[in-house]
């Protein structure tokens, strides 16, 4: 069973920056790839950004491309998201998932993930 854990959220000023960690522990495959959605109140649940964790494939999100930064750690089992410039509208729980077994086209789609972590407020101040 794979279990996922965020953190490094917290509240920030617009312009700043977070990191977020989020560590796969029971992953027994090197394939697959992790994903990053958020979600506002009163909003649906949104894509951000993902990785594979064999090749290094990264793909985002438009409202974040040049912005936030996904990376993994293959030892640690551990992906990032670098958040830069962040503004209001970033406010949201962002949530890391793990699709092991989905094609990289469903990259963007919710129900391609089988694995989901708690979630980790994040909070940007204008």
């Amino acid at each position: 069973q794979v279990s996922l854990v965020e953190s490094g959220g917290g509240l920030v000023q617009a312009g700043g920056s977070l990191r977020l960690s989020c560590v796969a522990s029971g992953r027994t495959s090197s394939s697959g790839f992790m994903g990053w959605f958020r979600q506002a109140p009163g909003k649906a649940r949104e894509f951000v950004a993902c990785i594979t964790w064999s090749v290094n494939w990264q793909y985002y999100a438009e409202s974040v491309k040049g912005r936030f930064t996904t990376t993994r750690d293959n030892a640690k089992s551990t992906v990032y998201l670098q958040m830069n410039s962040l503004k209001p509208e970033d406010t949201a729980v962002y949530y890391c998932a793990f699709a092991p077994q989905s094609t990289w086209d469903r990259k963007t789609t919710f129900d391609s993930y089988e694995y989901w972590g708690q979630g980790t407020q994040v909070t940007v101040s204008s």
